[in-house]
């Protein structure tokens, strides 16, 4: 090879490099989707995620594949269903032989940077991380370290995993418990209060870390960035985290990319988590794995279209002894179908079974009013027991109150839906496999004593 022809090659590989657009996705982890101000929350005050809002595209309706951190994050760097890559439960990670996304992105030459929870546990599967730093605290200040330690001038996918809003809530409270709101379908005790407030101050918190974040990687990395802002699964709540409820699937999802995507747009296209990381690679111009669940929704960013799924499947298969209810769900824009595996026995969780200080003490307060108070049981019944199967109309219940199954005039749409849902569950071959051993509604509510957590 000629000199000069080697020479003009190197540049021409050189120019392709540096074509590709850096990417900063920034996770968080148990956030609502409706809790932060850009998604019209009138509590939380996130500036930096407004911020985010006004440079590129909100997303009204973005899903996540399970609403447990594991299986969650597993589906996210597979783009697989549960089912197919292994992950079911929480705490648990995909099989041996199931391909990562990752090393997509560093065949296009894409120096991959992660910190703090971006994957799940102790676990470290072959996602071909060129530096990790598994910390979950001063984020900002180890991507700064390691912005003034990098010597590539190539394309980097910076992936930064924020803690919060998980439990044990901060003891920082900055709101004031008397003023925040509540769900309507919560009950209003000041223990409740507290514990909302420092839901809201975590949140805070995580949102002054994403701006940090952000003007690093603008000073660092330039203006060709296509930022990302999500959440893994909604808050640790009742029907919100291990729930196939909306505040348990729907997610906040941000993309900013300038010139490339319309500063201040939002979209109602229906997206899947296990979409996230095809559309990067699409989006960085390379080649999607056709044999996976996830598609690109690239068209949807650059206003070629403004839809991208008709239909979202949600599963949750447990976690350890607290959590043994396993569901699946079918979304619509419109309706909601959900299938409890398990009627008859009781829904549970963490909060409910552990009850700890700044995560689920606020129980006792639930309990206590549910002696005396009708709605305040019919609440906490309604957490514990459910029937086999639920719908519901989207468009007239948004917070999923009113349960259309039983109802003779919704008796057809329920069984539509129901066949969309086992056809589905088919194709993914899933077992419906119910971990560990659940608890009969006949019988006592577990506690910490029951699970060998006193």
């Amino acid at each position: 090879m000629r000199p000069l022809t080697a020479i003009l090659l190197a540049l021409i590989s050189s120019l392709a490099l540096q074509a590709r657009p850096h990417i900063v996705v920034f996770l968080t982890d148990d956030l609502g989707g409706d809790d932060t101000s850009a998604y019209g929350s009138k509590d939380a005050r996130t500036p930096n995620i407004e911020r985010l809002a006004a440079m590129g595209m909100t997303f009204d309706r973005a899903f996540v594949a399970s609403p447990a951190c594991a299986p969650s994050r597993a589906a996210l760097m597979t783009g697989l269903m549960p089912a197919r890559n292994g992950a079911e439960a929480n705490h648990t990670y995909p099989a041996a032989d199931t391909a990562y996304l990752t090393p997509v992105l560093k065949e296009m030459d894409y120096e991959i940077a992660a910190f703090g929870k971006v994957v799940h546990g102790h676990a470290r599967p072959p996602h071909k991380f060129d530096s990790y730093s598994p910390p979950r605290v001063g984020l900002a200040e180890n991507v700064g370290k390691y912005f003034e330690e990098r010597e590539s001038d190539g394309p980097l996918c910076l992936l930064v995993g924020d803690r919060r809003p998980h439990v044990p809530w901060t003891e920082k409270n900055t709101y004031d418990p008397d003023e925040v709101g509540l769900p309507p379908h919560f009950i209003d005790t000041p223990e409740t209060r507290e514990h909302r407030a420092q839901y809201f101050s975590d949140i805070t918190g995580l949102d002054e870390e994403l701006g940090k974040v952000m003007d690093m990687a603008r000073e660092r990395l330039g203006e060709d960035v296509i930022y990302v802002f999500t959440s893994d699964h909604g808050g640790q709540w009742p029907f919100g985290k291990w729930n196939l409820y909306d505040a348990g699937i729907r997610v906040p999802l941000i993309v900013a990319w300038k010139g490339h995507i319309e500063a201040g747009a939002r979209t109602k296209a229906m997206v899947s988590w296990i979409d996230l990381l095809p559309t990067l690679i699409d989006l960085g111009g390379g080649e999607v794995p056709s044999d996976i669940d996830g598609r690109s929704f690239a068209g949807v960013l650059t206003g070629a279209t403004t839809e991208h799924r008709n239909l979202i499947f949600t599963t949750h298969s447990g976690d350890g002894v607290f959590n043994v209810y396993p569901i699946r769900s079918v979304r619509t824009a419109r309706y909601k179908y959900i299938l409890n595996l398990l009627p008859g026995h009781l829904h549970t969780n963490h909060s409910d079974i552990l009850r700890k200080e700044r995560a689920g003490a606020y129980w006792d307060s639930w309990d206590t009013a549910a002696e005396t108070d009708s709605r305040a049981a019919g609440i906490v019944r309604k957490y514990f027991e459910r029937p086999a199967e639920e719908l519901y109309d989207l468009a007239s219940d948004r917070l999923e109150q009113d349960n259309l199954a039983a109802n003779p005039k919704f008796a057809a749409l329920a069984g539509a839906l129901r066949a969309v849902l086992e056809d589905w569950m088919k194709e993914q071959g899933d077992r419906q496999t119910v971990f560990n051993t659940p608890y009969p509604a006949s019988g006592p509510r577990p506690d910490a004593k029951a699970v060998g957590r006193e």
